[in-house]
């Protein structure tokens, strides 16, 4: 593995995965790619710790342009699935795939995403998503690990206190706050 784009989704997701890879001689960038937050100023508030968290470690970060009407796009008709169901795997596909196509415009060669550290998340979405979006760009492999084993979860809600957070209790998008 030799470049590595994370997809950051939040601060508080990121943590123990930034800090696990930096103590494992990993580097990497970080991509924020998250057009299905709303309010703008919700999407902001977690870009800012996203910003400040990468920072700490000297690491790179880059926005991607927030296109909520797009990401709306990829939802329409999904609405009323539940959290975790059809709605939540094409929000993570739409959002994965920005970082694999950003991820192989740069020479990056391994994607992963903070978003296999959350509870509240299906792993299996977000590896066949992760997996359906690099197998649409050329070069980039997906990296399945699961983040939340190994001590990672107990590490994450650690460091969630440590760095006094903004930890946020829904995903983002508008039909989640339901």
């Amino acid at each position: 593995m030799e470049k590595v784009l994370l997809h950051a989704c939040c601060a508080p997701c990121s943590g123990a995965i930034v800090e696990w890879m930096e103590q494992n001689g990993i580097k990497p960038v970080i991509f924020y790619s998250n057009s299905n937050i709303t309010p703008h100023d919700e999407y902001i508030h977690r870009l800012e710790e996203c910003i400040r968290y990468a920072r700490k470690w000297g690491l790179e970060i880059v926005e991607d342009s927030y296109d909520h009407e797009a990401w709306l796009g990829c939802a329409a008709g999904l609405e009323a699935e539940p959290e975790r169901g059809a709605r939540c795997l094409e929000c993570f596909k739409h959002r994965l795939l920005r970082a694999a196509q950003y991820a192989s415009e740069n020479g990056f060669d391994t994607l992963a995403t903070t978003l296999a550290s959350s509870r509240w998340k299906s792993l299996e979405q977000v590896n066949a998503a992760g997996e359906w979006a690099c197998s649409q760009v050329t070069g980039v492999t997906w990296w399945a690990k699961n983040w939340r084993s190994g001590g990672l979860q107990e590490r994450r809600n650690q460091i969630i206190k440590e760095e006094n957070f903004y930890n946020q209790l829904f995903c983002g998008c508008e039909f989640s706050r339901r």
